[in-house]
């Protein structure tokens, strides 16, 4: 004969009650020690939950789990609530230990281990289900997108418990400037968050990989990550590269036109001051290469290069001066107007010095003369006139006359 439940539940009940009375008969010097030993379970959504409950000392008193709703989960050893997902792990007198496996948010709680003494000695701990983010997904990309065009990227997850968190990433660089939003589930009990980024398309970020990650603990350090590659359309990019840096009559020079745009641009055309190449024998185009043979002072001018793609089309300009090679030996050789006008100056300041200097002789010649004659009115010799005429210039300086 098979028990109902609820008689199931009350027969354990009862059982209980008996052993507690029991135990008041014959609680023993020990039993005063006696203490249920637990620990808080953390556990992912859909994992198992390992509840164990211990006590040092036990005098054959028996050991009680019960869940949230204060259901008995397991009396000793022995099974009260039908629940396949719940087993017994060990039962003994110093430990009662049940896994709950396949766990759901709803077994998140308060359990209970209870010691049958007396009184009932009991010890709690929580059980914490954590629930395990969706696989993100970006939203909000269309391509090709145009260069200059805005974007937003929006990256969303649910079944979060608690909420994750979200990072952007371009090409393994984390970008920080970007919205976030987190809203509660019509469960209560898990999150859906979202988070945008929001940027003006550049032709830079052709190719670059845009990722968005989702952390969270529940992920054991491994996170879930949805990527997009851009595609960016833009106008192409040209520029003119010369084979010869300084071109001369005679010689060839090679004018490559190099453009980059997405999508791939057409072939380019060539332009000389802005009509049609001149000479078509001697300059010819292939592909983008523009080849000049055997240059001369008519192929100076401007030469164009365009291109363009379904976006736009875009031009540079070269222009090319072709170089007499005579004319550039004879600048190399000595220049001999600056060795002539640096002779001219050298004889300049030295007549100019031979100049000076004479000035300089007769100017001091005259002085002696004159002094000789003022010395000679009171010296009955010439030694004698001109020792009276020096020791007169201290007292008649300005009586001295000078011939120049």
């Amino acid at each position: 004969m098979r028990l109902k439940p609820g008689v199931l539940l009350r027969f354990y009940s009862l059982c209980g009650i008996l052993v507690q009375v029991a135990a008041t008969k014959n609680k023993g010097r020990g039993s005063q020690g006696q203490f249920p030993l637990t620990q808080n379970v953390t556990v992912v959504e859909g994992g198992t939950a390992n509840l164990t409950c211990r006590v040092d000392q036990n005098d054959n008193t028996s050991l009680q789990w019960s869940n949230p709703a204060q259901q008995t989960l397991y009396f000793d050893d022995k099974k009260a609530l039908r629940d396949n997902r719940i087993e017994l792990v060990r039962a003994s007198w110093h430990e009662l230990s049940i896994s709950v496996s396949d766990v759901s948010l709803s077994d998140e709680g308060q359990y209970t281990c209870s010691l049958f003494t007396m009184p009932v000695k009991t010890s709690k701990a929580f059980l914490t289900v954590l629930g395990v983010p969706e696989k993100p997904q970006i939203t909000g990309f269309t391509s090709p997108v145009m260069e200059g065009d805005r974007m937003q990227l929006t990256c969303k997850t649910s079944g979060s418990k608690p909420a994750a968190d979200i990072r952007w990433f371009k090409n393994d660089k984390e970008v920080k400037d970007v919205k976030y939003i987190k809203e509660e589930d019509a469960n209560r009990k898990t999150f859906t968050v979202s988070s945008t980024l929001d940027f003006l398309a550049d032709r830079n970020d052709d190719g670059a990989v845009i990722s968005c990650r989702v952390d969270h603990e529940s992920l054991n350090s491994t996170p879930q990550i949805a990527m997009q590659v851009l595609e960016i359309h833009y106008t192409p990019l040209v520029k003119i590269i010369s084979s010869n840096s300084w071109p001369e009559e005679g010689q060839t020079i090679i004018l490559t036109c190099e453009s980059k745009g997405k999508p791939v641009p057409e072939p380019v055309l060539w332009t000389k001051d802005g009509g049609e190449l001149p000479d078509p024998e001697r300059m010819v185009v292939n592909g983008r290469v523009l080849s000049i043979s055997f240059l001369n002072k008519t192929d100076n001018g401007t030469y164009r290069c365009e291109a363009k793609n379904p976006i736009g089309r875009n031009s540079t300009e070269y222009v090319l001066i072709v170089h007499d090679p005579n004319a550039l030996a004879g600048q190399t050789g000595p220049d001999h107007a600056l060795i002539g006008g640096i002779v001219a100056v050298v004889v300049f300041v030295t007549l100019c010095s031979i100049i000076l200097l004479g000035r300089y002789l007769a100017r001091h010649k005259g002085t002696y003369l004159t002094n000789e004659a003022k010395g000679a009115e009171d010296a009955p010799d010439a030694d004698t006139a001109i020792i009276n005429a020096e020791g007169s210039q201290v007292n008649a300086e300005e009586k001295k006359e000078y011939f120049i």
